[in-house]
């Protein structure tokens, strides 16, 4: 679902703001010093094992999470949560490569122990600097929005609940009556569209928003050359609020201004990061799971005839057709035009495919899926191709998800929405936590994703 909080992120952080570039660094810094302070304060030798897991820390770090504008709370659970993530992602590397023994114990403790501190310090210090700086008079902005609609009430609440901005939201401009515009915004409007300019003009305001529907265009030209006359800055706010709205952002082609409305967040930097991420996990989760793969695929084969690995076809990216391995928990391989869901106490399960499809060793063998580069570790669940020809013609936006590589587990799945979705709802909210990853993704939110996925094999009994 579309809230401010993601209007925010789309249109007001389309551009890096300085607080981005500066959390961009400031986390890994501070994660490489505390350790290098560490390893001083207990004259520890910065030998090759350290410089490799000195550049291994700050490749898994950057670029930092901007937590300047968050509570004081939000920021410390999801520094805890990132930093957990990160200390099981370097043991199991240093497990799975014997280098466990090339680092002091009590070094690598106090480390863990302290820099989340810092890091919670360091966002203290900069909420503060930010809010001194908000403060001064010459800081302040001044904007108003021109269209009193529901698209201008959620640029005007979009405004009034950025943190990270000192922007004043001032009133509204609409030739509208009052029947037609919104109730919070009557009293708050301060004339009609030829009073814009002159406004701006007279009282010093920085921004104008301009919200009015594509359909008034003559009047939104006669606008734009009436306060070109002035120094405010122009926004206009095109109403793409009945879209879902996955990485919007300015783009420039080859001089042409492009929104991008709709497209996948892994480009460029990002689709290294993600797709480097993924062979590196996944080569030291196969390594670790081997033996629980062998012992999971003699109990398939014990338990019933047929073969130990299920094939079956999936959409994948950009709606292509892959092959997805998983353990065969059935009697049957459904695989055709119409493929039913699995239901509690489905009589096509096995007893030891209900153990394994409980647990979630049943998808155990995609991490080989996510070698071959058809799938990665954390994305959007593939379904069957039978149920996407089905759900695409019932839910709004649902083919979105294939902007990705279908993920082994996803936001989804750890929001609650694992296993059976019998019903429209379920699946259309499952969907919508599959867009809301799209939107908002980052590979400390990835990491977040695996732990929760880790407790949930242990803890959950939601599958079936």
């Amino acid at each position: 679902m579309f809230n401010n909080r993601n209007f925010n992120r789309t249109f007001f952080s389309a551009p890096q703001s300085v607080t981005s570039f500066v959390a961009a660094f400031l986390e890994p810094l501070i994660t490489v010093v505390s350790l290098l302070g560490t390893m001083a304060y207990y004259d520890e030798p910065v030998l090759r094992a350290s410089m490799a897991l000195i550049l291994l820390v700050f490749a898994l770090t950057f670029p930092g999470r901007n937590r300047f504008n968050v509570s004081k709370l939000e920021a410390a659970v999801d520094i805890s949560t990132s930093w957990f993530s990160m200390l099981v992602i370097l043991w199991l590397c240093g497990y799975a490569t014997n280098s466990l023994m090339f680092f002091d114990f009590t070094v690598m403790l106090t480390w863990a122990v302290v820099t989340p501190m810092i890091q919670w310090v360091a966002v203290l210090l900069g909420k503060a600097i930010l809010k001194y700086r908000s403060a001064l008079p010459n800081a302040r902005r001044r904007a108003i929005v021109v269209g009193a609609g529901p698209l201008g009430g959620k640029v005007a609440r979009a405004i009034q609940s950025n943190s990270d901005q000192s922007t004043e939201f001032v009133g509204y401009f609409d030739d509208r009556t009052d029947s037609r515009v919104l109730t919070e915004a009557v009293s708050m409007r301060l004339g009609g569209l030829r009073d814009v300019a002159n406004y701006v003009y007279a009282h010093g305001i920085h921004e104008v928003y301009i919200t009015l529907p594509l359909g008034s265009q003559p009047r939104i030209v006669e606008l734009l050359e009436a306060v070109q006359g002035t120094t405010a800055s122009l926004y206009f706010v095109p109403d793409v609020f009945g879209i879902s709205i996955i990485q919007g952002r300015l783009q420039d082609m080859n001089g042409v201004p492009v929104v991008g409305i709709c497209e996948t967040p892994f480009t460029g930097t990002n689709e290294l990061v993600k797709r480097v991420s993924d062979i590196v996990l996944t080569s030291i989760i196969l390594v670790l799971i081997s033996p629980v793969l062998l012992a999971v695929a003699i109990g398939v084969k014990l338990s019933s005839p047929g073969p130990a690995l299920f094939r079956q076809k999936r959409n994948g990216l950009d709606g292509e057709e892959i092959i997805v391995y998983k353990f065969r928990s059935m009697r049957t391989q459904d695989n055709g035009a119409v493929v039913k869901q699995a239901t509690k106490g489905d009589s096509r399960i096995t007893p030891f495919g209900a153990f394994i499809r409980r647990t979630s060793l049943d998808e155990l063998p995609q991490f080989i899926n996510v070698l071959q580069g058809r799938m990665s570790i954390v994305g959007p669940r593939p379904h069957a191709v039978a149920h996407n020809e089905e759900y695409r013609r019932l839910i709004k936006a649902y083919m979105v998800r294939h902007k990705v590589r279908p993920g082994i587990t996803g936001w989804a799945q750890v929001n609650g929405y694992r296993g059976e979705t019998e019903t429209i709802d379920k699946m259309q909210a499952r969907v919508e936590y599959d867009l809301e990853y799209l939107r908002n993704w980052s590979l400390g939110l990835d990491l977040q994703i695996i732990i929760r996925t880790i407790r949930l094999m242990i803890f959950d009994r939601n599958a079936y």
